[in-house]
């Protein structure tokens, strides 16, 4: 069986952020002056396969995550979702 994972990997607090300042610029020039702040993230979606227990997936994307797809010390990352995959 797999299993579809989402991760979201977002730059920390506190870490300038330059796509969000000019998203945030960006929708204020075009009239949404309500947005005061954006911040830009990626969003990871993996395919496991062989996977059985849900525990045991999320341990081991986090361990993937600490790793690889986010840097510990500028971002932070969450498991966003796990599903069977289609």
């Amino acid at each position: 069986m797999a299993m579809t994972v989402t991760v979201k990997v977002v730059l920390k607090n506190g870490v300038l952020d330059p796509q969000g300042k000019a998203i945030a610029h960006a929708l204020n020039t075009l009239g949404f002056d309500e947005v005061v702040d954006a911040r830009q993230g990626k969003t990871i979606e993996l395919v496991i396969d062989g996977a059985s227990d849900e525990a045991a997936v999320k341990e081991q994307v986090a361990k993937m995550c600490d790793k690889l797809l986010a840097n510990p010390v500028i971002e932070d990352y969450s498991i966003e979702s796990i599903a069977q995959a289609a």
